[in-house]
């Protein structure tokens, strides 16, 4: 299989990119961090590391003109990308912290990129056989599952996401009949991204990058294209709209 992993420098992507390195042909290791993807790889013979901002279009074209020069046609794409919080954003526990900024900005990086990605990546795909992209997602994107409120930025974010891979599976149906496309909910991982939120998570509901990636994986292999555009969680359980 030739995959591209957009966000490798992660917990989840860097977890993907070792559990599929035996399987794969090419894998496209692209992050915006490429040295600290690439530093210490002792299994890099089959991989490409690629600079990718996934904000700026011309950086997601420029890595899929790479790949179609290449002449790979992609097998997977797993997008493993995602902001919850930095130094500036913080989740909104009131309507009262809403501001217009920390909204826009997570619209940029948890919805609009993953899908200048498809928009790239998904053409490059293979039409003949069973395919899959996948983006990570999370439960808390769920309208019907809303039962907490607050963070509202992060959760619009995750619900314009399915969404918009929902638009995409309808159009590419068409033209890649095989191809799955997928938002994935990986449940809390023990990652930077949900460091400050692991308070009163249960021990055995935290997962180690390698437990979700492996658990993610899977879940990917059993969709069929019957599948394309929901999203589904780490036990392979459709999440509602």
């Amino acid at each position: 299989m030739n995959i591209a992993i957009v966000g490798a420098s992660g917990g989840i992507g860097t977890a993907i990119t070792r559990k599929l390195a035996d399987k794969a042909g090419t894998i496209y290791c692209c992050s915006r961090n490429i040295t600290r993807v690439s530093q210490g790889d002792s299994a890099a013979a089959n991989r490409v590391y690629l600079p990718i901002d996934i904000t700026d279009e011309s950086s997601v074209a420029t890595v899929a003109d790479r790949i179609l020069n290449d002449k790979i046609t992609l097998d997977q794409v797993f997008v493993t990308t995602g902001l919850l919080q930095n130094d500036s954003i913080q989740p909104e526990k009131t309507l009262r912290q809403f501001n217009t900024d920390t909204f826009l900005n997570l619209m940029a990086i948890n919805a609009a990129g993953p899908i200048l990605v498809a928009k790239h990546l998904l053409p490059l795909m293979r039409r003949d056989a069973p395919a899959f992209f996948g983006v990570l997602s999370a439960r808390v994107g769920s309208i019907g599952d809303n039962r907490l409120g607050g963070w509202h930025s992060y959760r619009a974010s995750k619900t314009a996401l399915n969404m918009l891979i929902r638009n995409c599976a309808i159009e590419f149906r068409r033209t890649h009949p095989q191809l799955v496309i997928a938002s994935l909910h990986p449940g809390t991982v023990d990652t930077d991204l949900s460091a400050p939120f692991q308070k009163n998570v249960p021990a055995d509901k935290l997962f180690t990058a390698d437990r979700a990636a492996a658990a993610l994986l899977d879940v990917a292999t059993g969709l069929t294209p019957e599948h394309s555009g929901h999203c589904f969680a780490w036990d392979g359980e459709m999440v509602i709209p």
